[in-house]
């Protein structure tokens, strides 16, 4: 008897016909004999609702009491959910039972709107499982030691799920999302664009980090850290369909890297239109100038990702790096009002018009030439690189915004990417 663990999204979840339609397709998994756990989302829209009704009352700079109240406030979209996902199954005839996450517990650190999990007591979960019962707990939220409830910030439910998946050591973590799996690229983009039956580990990890919205980053390194196998597919698909083919469908991400794999270079166009580049000017070179720079943001919970420092020129030099777009506005503020009076740096200057598109593939290890094609596939349409970030299996551009599209489309061609070859048929 095999353990699964369903998360089903917003859109799954966004009206009660909908959350009918997911407890009837648990209720197949259940009657076929597995143990099963479901992470649902809140329902399509209301977490969004939940904010703007804060953001009317908050101060327009968040404190640590005020995030603290906001993610009180923000949980409550996902106890809605499984509370109506536990009615939905009962009324199906199969026992269900709904917990929010601090009654497991998911215990995260305090880092409030951007918190980490750290355990996770099974044994509440193990016991119902083991009465026959359907568990459902609420993805995106936890408590922290001092009882207080947190949430793990944008795409939480994927974390919560796959955490889950990984403290029962589930036989495979199945995420029911709007699209039927991962694709070379997003197809509102490139109508050409195929779905993968398997990618790397190592492919979705770059993908979710690069901007590819199927799958949440922190998800991926979960599934990656305690190898839990996981699945995206469409919870759009009818509710009846035959079990084994819905089992077999979507795309795997594997920790297997086959021949068939192998055999493409580039596996898919990942693209991320909330970048912001920022860069000081007039730096002093010295050592340790980069820390003194990005100490701070760190200390502000602030993801970096692009880091550029150029040429020294009679001891000062200009450091960019990219940061989220939402926190364009305080990194600037933090970098005038404590990095340049500490550094002696001349300015900051900004461009929150900016995107990273990116190539991503196993292949690129064993390929030479990857990136030179590339580059010279952006000339060609006219595009102009201004910061490069590089590893073993991705190459990535940060250029301006409104090339986006173009960039996106002129790659998936070049490299050949609507090719039945790498896709599923």
């Amino acid at each position: 008897m095999a353990l699964f663990v369903h998360k089903y999204g917003g859109t799954s979840m966004g009206s009660t016909e909908r959350i009918r339609s997911v407890a009837q397709r648990v209720a197949k998994w259940a009657r076929a004999g597995h143990r099963m756990v479901v992470v649902p989302s809140a329902m399509s829209g209301e977490t969004n609702r939940l904010l703007a009704l804060a953001k009317e009352l908050a101060p327009a700079s968040p404190t640590p009491q005020s995030l603290r109240e906001q993610d009180a406030i923000a949980s409550t979209g996902e106890q809605v959910s499984v509370g109506l996902l536990a009615l939905a199954l009962q009324a199906q005839g199969v026992p269900a039972v709904s917990y929010a996450g601090w009654q497991v517990p998911i215990v995260t650190d305090d880092a409030f709107t951007k918190a980490r999990i750290q355990r996770i007591d099974d044994a509440r979960v193990r016991a119902d499982l083991d009465a026959g019962k359907v568990v459902i707990i609420t993805g995106f939220q936890g408590i922290d030691e001092a009882g207080d409830l947190t949430t793990l910030g944008r795409g939480g439910s994927d974390t919560s799920a796959v955490a889950v998946a990984a403290a029962l050591r589930a036989d495979e973590c199945l995420i029911f999302t709007d699209v039927d799996g991962v694709y070379t690229t997003d197809p509102r983009i490139v109508p050409e664009a195929r779905r993968l039956a398997t990618v790397s580990f190592e492919e979705m990890l770059e993908m979710a980090s690069l901007g590819s919205k199927v799958l949440q980053i922190r998800a991926v390194e979960f599934a990656g850290k305690y190898k839990v196998p996981l699945r995206v597919l469409s919870s759009f698909t009818s509710w009846d369909i035959d079990l084994q083919e819905e089992a077999q469908s979507g795309t795997l991400i594997t920790f297997e890297e086959d021949e068939k794999m192998e055999k493409a270079v580039v596996s898919g166009i990942a693209f991320n239109r909330d970048e912001a580049k920022i860069t000081v000017m007039g730096v002093p070179d010295r050592p340790g100038i980069a820390f003194q720079i990005l100490g701070p943001v760190a200390e502000a919970n602030i993801d970096v990702d692009v880091i550029i420092q150029n040429v020294s020129h009679d001891g000062r030099t200009d450091f960019s790096f990219t940061v989220n777009r939402g926190d364009y506005a305080r990194t600037i503020d933090l970098l005038m009002n404590k990095v340049i009076p500490a550094t002696g740096a001349a300015q900051v200057i900004g461009d929150a018009k900016i995107c990273k598109v990116s190539i991503v593939g196993i292949g690129m290890r064993s390929h030479v030439g990857v990136a030179s094609k590339m580059f010279r596939t952006l000339s060609e349409e006219g595009i102009n690189i201004q910061m490069i970030s590089t590893s073993e299996i991705k190459t990535s551009v940060v250029i301006d915004e409104k090339y986006m599209e173009l960039a996106v489309r002129a790659l998936h061609k070049a490299f050949d990417l609507d090719a039945a070859s790498i896709a599923a048929e």
